[in-house]
């Protein structure tokens, strides 16, 4: 598979099979993401990967808490900027309709926020996350270097025939992510990313994206 290839596609999968992914395989691409962009080679992140029963307990008391209505941990970063404006707020709103109706959510169900929810802290059935961490006293650079290291690590499970869901869903819950992974109070969790092969006959949404002319100007070119 070429870089094309694996960039074309590489989506977010809501439903994953049970299926193991090997630890060779999980070795080979986090070796290669080591490569990944670092501004002042700070290399400012760290990875737990999680899978077997540790992974199954954390989604058991996750799970517990969206069902049950839980809001979450206090917030440690805003996932939106509150003041979200058009076309942002117009490619937010086809984009949710879009993926909870291919999970089956109406939108006018009453009890959508705990569906979604509950979905999310079941991590759609995948049998690995990876929880991506960074020191609390790094800045707004090195959150760009953590979002390329994911990025690279995610077009790298593509060329190993993986699929992934980046979720900031678990910050929601991080204080039971940080117990279950045993991170330290001087880190703060940036988002966990599923792993895994996608589950058979599973629907197929294709998130559209703006044309390039509306997010690139050419200058001199």
């Amino acid at each position: 598979m070429d870089v094309y290839e694996a960039v074309d596609g590489r989506r977010a999968v809501r439903a994953f099979s049970d299926q193991p992914v090997p630890r060779e395989v999980l070795d080979r691409v986090l070796s290669a993401a080591t490569r990944a962009p670092s501004s002042g080679n700070l290399q400012p992140w760290h990875a737990y990967v999680v899978a077997g029963e540790p992974l199954a307990e954390l989604k058991r008391r996750a799970t517990a808490r969206a069902r049950a209505g839980d809001p979450g941990d206090e917030r440690e970063y805003p996932m939106y900027p509150a003041d979200l404006a058009s076309p942002y707020t117009d490619r937010f709103a086809a984009a949710a309709a879009q993926r909870y109706e291919a999970l089956g959510i109406e939108r006018d169900d009453p009890d959508r926020p705990r569906k979604i929810a509950a979905l999310n802290a079941e991590a759609f059935g995948a049998p690995v996350v990876l929880f991506c961490y960074l020191d609390r006293t790094m800045g707004p650079g090195q959150w760009a270097d953590a979002g390329m290291y994911l990025q690279t690590v995610m077009l790298l499970l593509r060329a190993e025939g993986l699929h992934s869901c980046p979720q900031v869903m678990w910050t929601m819950y991080h204080r039971t992510v940080a117990r279950a992974v045993g991170a330290e109070d001087g880190l703060v969790l940036f988002c966990g990313v599923s792993v895994g092969f996608e589950k058979e006959g599973a629907p197929r949404p294709r998130t559209g994206r703006a044309k390039m002319p509306e997010t690139v100007s050419f200058i001199g070119i």
